[in-house]
């Protein structure tokens, strides 16, 4: 097929994909042209799904301040980007709303896509399980395998915001036929989620990654994935104008205010301990009347 004519041909491959290059022996041959690799790749990255809103995102931007907890989920991205497909598990980034998690997770997906050829893919959960049932058709008998075969498939795949979605026996069936899947033919799996993991006989008084997943995905997942707590400022909180700088700011005001908070919790409990169920002060001498022996 010929190319429009507002089309810019390659001027190497004049269209074809195929350039030509010269052998040791003077013989001429050809090879797959760059515009040809060029156009592959922007394929898969628009294949990936990636939202536009990260689509800027690399490894290289992802703002740091000085965070040990951020730092590490940064060398621990690229490690695994770096080594890709030679990679044994995946990765599942905790923490707060607007602390980088899915800006992470798209990184390392691009860099793969980018630098491996790789198949990648980009799912919302809640998106997802929206687009698995939405997708089912009986006049065509299309099957929920047939739907999610690709996603089971793919070289590399980013559940975002696990835990957000509406639990129900059909979700958590769905779910686990995709993390068992991947998980049984070694497939890349990164997850994100606001939840915290903590243990199920846990006393914290928080809802957390068990309660919204299940026991049986929870102790799959921690087969598949090196867990990473990423603790930091909300950069949605930024203004236009701010940057790093703000946000390490940020980060050290919110920390201060946890430490007053905890403080202030260890007072009010102490004072409690030191009340009856009154109300009133419980300070009962505890060996009879005073001055008797």
């Amino acid at each position: 097929m010929s190319a429009s004519s507002d089309e810019q041909v390659c001027p190497l491959c004049n269209g074809t994909s195929w350039k030509p290059v010269e052998a040791t022996n003077g013989d001429g041959r050809v090879t797959r042209c760059d515009c040809w690799r060029e156009s592959v790749t922007r394929r898969l990255i628009a294949d990936a799904r990636i939202p536009l809103r990260y689509r800027h995102c690399t490894l290289n931007d992802f703002a740091t301040y000085d965070n040990e907890t951020l730092e590490e989920a940064q060398r621990r991205a690229q490690k695994l980007a770096e080594a890709f497909p030679v990679v044994e598990r995946g990765l599942f980034f905790l923490g707060d709303p607007g602390v980088g998690k899915t800006h992470l997770a798209v990184a390392v997906l691009k860099q793969v896509v980018l630098t491996r050829g790789a198949r990648g893919l980009f799912y919302d959960t809640r998106d997802l399980l929206k687009m698995i049932r939405g997708t089912y058709n009986a006049v065509v008998k299309a099957t929920e395998l047939e739907v999610l075969r690709p996603i089971m498939e793919a070289d590399l795949l980013v559940l975002d915001d696990l835990g957000a979605e509406k639990t129900s026996e059909w979700v958590e069936e769905t779910l686990n036929l995709i993390v068992n899947t991947r998980y049984n033919e070694r497939r890349v799996t990164i997850f994100t989620s606001n939840y915290p993991d903590v243990p199920p006989d846990s006393t914290a008084d928080v809802v957390s990654l068990h309660d919204r997943i299940g026991f049986r995905m929870r102790s799959r997942l921690h087969e598949m994935c090196d867990f990473l707590d990423l603790e930091g400022a909300d950069y949605r909180m930024l203004l236009p104008n701010e940057g790093p700088a703000a946000l390490k700011r940020n980060w050290a005001e919110r920390r201060m205010r946890g430490k007053l908070d905890t403080a202030g919790r260890g007072h009010r409990q102490a004072k409690a301990q030191l009340r009856g169920g009154d109300g009133k002060a419980d300070l009962k001498w505890p060996g009879g009347r005073a001055g008797s022996k």
